[in-house]
């Protein structure tokens, strides 16, 4: 497994990506030699075979083509990558426009494509049949049977390139009722924890997952030491769920986990280097985006009567409250009857409205906020002190998301979307103590890169 921001991935995804990248490359050069006659050792030629390769994958990944939950079936694979290599067509077409330097020969296109598109698809033919199959995967025995193990189970069958095979379960129930639960290929245990070392060495299992709901008096110790002297891993099941999901689950976790946790550390230079990215950074796109503000302005005002921005209080760091600036994109009293969330197909958002939002558009002024210090590029959603009230009531450490500063975009937003509902803030605040816990620069790279794609692809407005 590789660990890359707090998670672990199986060492086969990293090998299909980078598989990936040379088959792209050798189609490339295949077309080159074959039609232009040219030399692998010719280093200008290798820099342009890259180029072609990162803009490729760029295109395969924005196109989801990495995401194994979408892709599912391979009519859907074909138009993705169809859609992907006309997309790093007409983005390589501009390049060369402007660079026709980097044109490695003529008629090598053509052919780079169409080899590009035969050996992608059979390549990733073969790595379904190996994650179809579960090769390579790690095993797993789960300790529990209670929520928390339910949701590691059902994440695991899931996601299909996740890297694990639940093998067994022991229940702590013996009573327990597997009517309902797809325990297909799974061994069910009905006799305690007994012999659980020799069972697991049986199967050659890799890892144990203790996600009991309550392990005071009930914990193997015995058995778990002996299976951790073995060399086999014993991972607690919240920190297994977080390497595995990249969230927290607020209402299974206690105090006492997080406590000693991990993470949550908030160092001098990391919010120095956040503060300065964050000034010149906003300061810059004020300068570069002011024409699209100019004319959103326009045509707001055309549009309907009103102010162009809109001006709300949100909650911020350590609870200070500020106002939160964005374009205006409802009708000017859409709150006459009091504070709610916006939903799906909402009727209170104007024509240009609906536009800015899906572009993300309406979230360009809040550069000024961030330019302020009142925000960053990176950080929980802000939040009116009117929901806040609600959610606090009802959603376990709530209150530690205003120890950092809200955020333009954040981890919540690019793994779950828009929520308009309590069950969504639970979820989206899983997000965002993940975020908290493990607030790194290199994270913060990730949250704008799949921001970048969020917002190409008009993914998750209302």
């Amino acid at each position: 497994m590789l660990r890359l921001l707090k998670q672990y991935y199986p060492v086969r995804n990293a090998v299909f990506v980078l598989g990936e990248t040379f088959v792209i490359f050798f189609s490339v050069f295949i077309a080159s030699w074959f039609i232009a006659g040219l030399s692998i050792f010719d280093k200008w030629l290798c820099c342009k075979i890259f180029l072609i390769s990162f803009i490729c994958q760029a295109c395969l990944y924005y196109n989801n083509l990495y995401n194994f939950k979408v892709i599912d079936g391979f009519t859907e694979l074909g138009i993705r990558l169809f859609q992907a290599v006309g997309f790093a067509s007409i983005i390589l077409a501009v390049i060369y426009f402007f660079s026709p330097g980097v044109i490695i020969g003529k008629g090598v296109s053509g052919v780079s494509i169409a080899l590009i598109l035969i050996f992608i698809a059979s390549w990733r033919l073969c790595y379904s049949v190996i994650l179809e199959r579960g090769l390579f995967n790690q095993k797993i025995i789960i300790l529990g049977s209670g929520e928390l193990a339910n949701n590691i189970k059902t994440e695991i069958e899931d996601t299909k390139d996740c890297g694990y095979t639940v093998k067994m379960i022991f229940p702590e129930d013996e009573d327990f009722d597997t009517a309902g639960l797809n325990t297909k290929n799974i061994i069910i245990s009905k006799n305690g924890y007994h012999g659980l070392c020799e069972i697991a060495e049986n199967l050659k299992i890799d890892k144990i997952v203790v996600a009991l709901k309550e392990k005071r008096g009930l914990l193997p110790v015995e058995e778990l030491l002996n299976c951790r002297v073995a060399g086999i891993d014993v991972l607690e099941g919240n920190s297994f769920c977080e390497m595995l999901t990249g969230k927290l689950i607020v209402e299974q976790i206690n105090p006492g986990w997080l406590i000693f946790s991990k993470g949550f550390k908030k160092s001098f230079i990391l919010s120095a280097f956040k503060r300065c990215t964050d000034f010149f950074l906003s300061f810059s796109m004020l300068i570069m985006l002011s024409p699209i503000i100019l004319l959103t302005s326009i045509l707001i005002k055309i549009e309907s009567k009103g102010p162009v921005f809109f001006s709300q209080e949100r909650m911020g760091q350590n609870r200070v409250s500020y106002n939160v600036h964005k374009f205006r994109s409802m009708i000017t009293d859409a709150e006459k009857n009091g504070p709610v969330w916006a939903k799906t197909n909402d009727d209170r958002i104007t024509w240009v409205g609906k536009y800015i939002r899906k572009c993300r558009i309406d979230e360009i002024p809040q550069l000024w906020n961030v330019m302020l210090g009142e925000m960053s590029f990176v950080g929980p959603r802000p939040e009116r002190a009117h929901f806040v009230k609600k959610l606090e009531s009802r959603i376990p450490y709530y209150s530690q998301r205003f120890t950092v500063k809200p955020g333009l975009t954040g981890w919540a937003q690019v793994s779950y979307g828009y929520g308009a509902t309590v069950d969504d803030a639970i979820e989206k605040l899983n997000y965002e103590l993940f975020y908290i816990k493990n607030m790194s620069i290199p994270m913060d790279l990730t949250v704008i890169f799949r921001t970048v794609k969020t917002v190409l692809c008009g993914e998750g407005a209302r």
